[in-house]
């Protein structure tokens, strides 16, 4: 394989874009890991009295990543994050107004292999969230694993991070003053293994639990999607049945994560390595389904409100598809 090396004379400011890239994929790979050890590895050193503190603090906060979380403007407005989003770029469009007397939920897709346009868009103020929905506040929902790792667990807080377990969703959006916005990557760890240049396929068909949340609180549904996130990463062949795809289902039943094996450029060559490629990511925030809110839905309830979403989704895809880069031979596989 021939390496294509990056060439000396680029531009501070793209290597500043790249630096900022580097560093969310390692927050996102490997930091959660480093937090572990630092912790453990201070228990055992002379220093043990701060982590019983922090222990102490730990059991004390347990449940802030359910109720809400802990964000901060600070860490959201970092300049960081603007050259993380001028890497791609990242934007974010806005259809519609939304009332901030309302709470939503977000069905955010595709997942791509990290969801950066997720990431982006509701967990920092670059791509100006604030500016677009005035009176909303963003929660990005996370598998609620990462919300026991010690230290971690503050860091992916402070960008509005929040678990992505029943309890949570529900505190989010039954607040009575409304202002809420919960942000779910619908196709979750399934749709990451399907995630390569090209794919539109997305695991939505059988995901209705929010459906049936936004149903008990009456909060309005939003239909987002975020053209170019597939582009990103190049991923080895798993297709259904195979051998690597067998292996990934197990892992991920057993550890609640997929593992795809993605790849796509290096820091200082083009050829190989985990740093996304430069693609533009346009996330396209949709016009809100009006919900009647039922304490108890039933069935019939949920599946009436769930081909409504399916419908506003596709609508949502075919209108902006052209615009952003597909043609109009392309559709949407709901798997």
């Amino acid at each position: 394989m021939k390496i294509e090396f990056a060439p000396l004379n680029i531009p501070m400011c793209r290597r500043l874009q790249t630096a900022a890239v580097l560093q969310w994929v390692f927050s996102f790979l490997a930091l959660a890991q480093c937090c572990l050890a630092a912790f453990v590895l201070l228990a055992l050193s002379d220093w043990w009295m701060l982590t019983l503190l922090y222990a102490g603090w730990l059991w004390w906060d347990w449940d802030t990543p359910k109720c809400g979380g802990r964000r901060s403007q600070w860490v959201r407005n970092w300049r960081l994050w603007d050259y993380f989003r001028d890497y791609f770029p990242l934007m974010l469009v806005k259809t519609v107004d939304l009332d901030p007397k309302k709470n939503y939920i977000f069905g955010f897709h595709p997942h791509g292999v990290l969801a950066a346009g997720a990431f982006a868009n509701f967990c920092t103020e670059a791509t100006g969230f604030s500016d677009l929905f005035p009176g909303l506040t963003s929660h990005l929902l996370m598998l609620p694993f990462w919300f026991k790792v010690p230290l971690f667990r503050d860091y992916i807080m402070c960008g509005g991070l929040v678990s992505s377990c029943k309890s949570s969703l529900s505190y989010l959006v039954s607040r009575p003053e409304g202002g809420n916005v919960a942000v779910i990557a619908v196709g979750g760890a399934p749709e990451a293994l399907d995630a390569r240049p090209g794919a539109l396929t997305l695991q939505i068909r059988n995901r209705k639990g929010f459906i049936k949340l936004a149903l008990k609180h009456g909060a309005q549904l939003v239909p987002v999607f975020s053209f170019g996130e597939n582009e990103l990463f190049d991923q080895m062949e798993n297709p259904t049945g195979s051998t690597l795809r067998r292996l990934q289902n197990r892992l991920q039943g057993i550890m609640g994560v997929s593992m795809p094996l993605f790849h796509a450029r290096g820091v200082f060559q083009y050829s190989f390595g985990l740093i996304p490629y430069r693609k533009p990511v346009f996330t396209v925030v949709g016009k809100p389904i009006p919900v009647t809110q039922t304490p108890n839905p039933n069935s019939e309830d949920i599946e009436s409100l769930h081909q409504t979403y399916l419908h506003n989704l596709i609508d949502l895809f075919e209108q902006h598809k052209q615009t952003y880069g597909l043609n109009e031979n392309q559709h949407l596989n709901l798997a």
